[in-house]
């Protein structure tokens, strides 16, 4: 089963990045990122997953967690994803892993912070060049704002509202404005330190998050990327150009079925 890069943090706010193996098309076909996205529901029903935000592209899942330190997270992510990967072994009669060893779970400041990772997610699709606007994408949290649904109801609405401060009446219009915000600008570019980076925000909460991680940490640098401080990985390298997976997403992604 996929496992943590390092370890979540108790109370925090965490960007889950969870990828196929070998970066593989193994959620190409709708049926199968509905199943992770049905799972995840299961998530949450168990364990009491605190779900803000999710998006679930062709090779790769995007999770943004309120952990509150019950061990829910860990515990979801290892049901959704063998869960997940087991019904998909089954009915393509293949044998393997589905997952990459780890996933990389990244801490994430509130305020401006969180709002830039929520809608940085929303807009994975646009950025692959796979959709002009994220209402095209089904498989995501922008949907479940949008058009809340009277079941399967997977992201918790107040407590993304109150990390937000934002009113919940008020939700869908501001996730709204913040993505067509983006798209005026172009402002469209990889972000990198949101799914590779160890924490990122104000630079008094990277140091803080450090510490807390402690050793496996302290030898870790933080840098400062377009206004925020990010705490880096030992091997990260982190880049505003194209990134080679997002290309070959954009090439690949087609009309689903299967």
């Amino acid at each position: 089963m996929p496992r943590a890069h390092l370890f979540h943090l108790d109370g925090q706010v965490c960007h889950i990045t969870d990828r196929c193996h070998r970066k593989q098309f193994l959620l190409k076909f709708a049926r199968d990122r509905r199943a992770w996205m049905r799972w995840l529901y299961q998530a949450r029903k168990r364990f009491g997953l605190c779900v803000l935000n999710h998006q679930v592209t062709s090779n790769h899942v995007h999770l943004l967690v309120h952990d509150r330190g019950n061990g829910e997270v860990a515990r979801s992510m290892q049901l959704v994803a063998g869960c997940t990967g087991q019904a998909y072994n089954v009915r393509k009669g293949r044998r393997g892993a589905f997952w990459e060893d780890f996933y990389q779970s990244t801490v994430v400041d509130t305020d401006d912070h969180l709002a830039r990772c929520f809608t940085y997610i929303d807009l994975n699709m646009v950025r692959a060049g796979v959709v002009d606007h994220p209402r095209e994408w089904r498989e995501s949290g922008y949907q479940e704002i949008q058009n809340p649904p009277q079941r399967y109801r997977v992201i918790d609405r107040e407590a993304l509202s109150e990390l937000l401060a934002v009113h919940p009446s008020r939700l869908a219009r501001v996730q709204n404005e913040w993505i067509e915000a983006r798209l005026r600008r172009g402002d469209l570019e990889r972000e990198a330190h949101w799914s590779e980076g160890l924490a990122v925000g104000r630079r008094s909460f990277v140091e803080e998050v450090q510490e807390q991680m402690g050793h496996r940490a302290r030898s870790r640098r933080i840098e400062d990327i377009d206004g925020i401080s990010v705490l880096r990985e030992a091997s990260a390298h982190y880049s505003v150009h194209s990134d080679p997976e997002i290309d070959t997403l954009s090439r690949n992604s087609g009309p689903d079925s299967g």
